[in-house]
């Protein structure tokens, strides 16, 4: 029975959120390639590109690993076994009128992004691919965020309070942008970053280390 993961991602958020569900981690920053950040390939379906990307960050992760990387330093808390824990990763993909909103270059990006999802619907997939047992396993989330009409003064003012870097669609859900979503359909720690119920359940069914 598995009873420690390794997290490869620095997001806060999905720390917090394996926290939550009590599943016992680490947090493995694996070295980002060289160019563009997850760049989308020509003629990429959103949909497919989310999962593309989860799943070549879970490849990337494993491969780094068996080539002997490891945290410098080690923490002290991790099993002596950590090199063969599973992986979890995962990716946030914001999309409206079939374009993915990345992370915004800078303010002005941030304020365009805003300005086209006010007073809209848009769809939040993430994906998230655990690396175990030398295969990969899958699990999706779908959910529809409806965001109230925003006026000029509000995005001037998020955009200034700097939550929207860093961000997929340039919108923290869990912060101050929770006041902009009138409604939502489908998973908040999903929109967040990290759906709870398909990762413990992604889990459940491929490792039983949670139950």
């Amino acid at each position: 029975m598995t009873s420690f993961i390794l997290l490869a991602s620095a997001s806060p958020r999905r720390h917090e959120i394996l926290d939550q569900l009590g599943i016992p981690h680490g947090i493995l920053r694996v070295p980002a390639p060289e160019g563009e950040d997850e760049p989308r390939l020509p003629g990429e379906p959103p949909a497919d590109y989310v999962r593309r990307t989860a799943r070549d960050k879970a490849e990337r992760a494993a491969a780094w690993l068996a080539t002997g990387g490891q945290p410098d330093p080690l923490p002290s808390a991790w099993p002596a076994g950590w090199r063969e824990a599973p992986i979890l990763c995962a990716d946030t993909t914001v999309i409206l009128d079939g374009e993915v909103l990345g992370k915004p270059r800078d303010a002005a990006d941030a304020a365009r992004m805003l300005r086209r999802l006010s007073g809209r619907a848009h769809a939040v997939h993430t994906a998230v691919v655990l690396a175990a047992g030398g295969g990969f396993h899958e699990a999706v989330s779908i959910s529809t965020v409806h965001f109230q009409p925003l006026t000029t003064g509000d995005i001037a003012r998020y955009v200034a309070s700097g939550e929207p870097f860093g961000k997929a669609g340039g919108y923290a859900i869990q912060g101050r942008a929770a006041a902009f979503v009138a409604r939502l359909e489908g998973s908040h720690s999903g929109v967040m970053g990290l759906p709870a119920h398909e990762t413990f359940q992604l889990l459940t069914l491929n490792l039983q280390c949670t139950g």
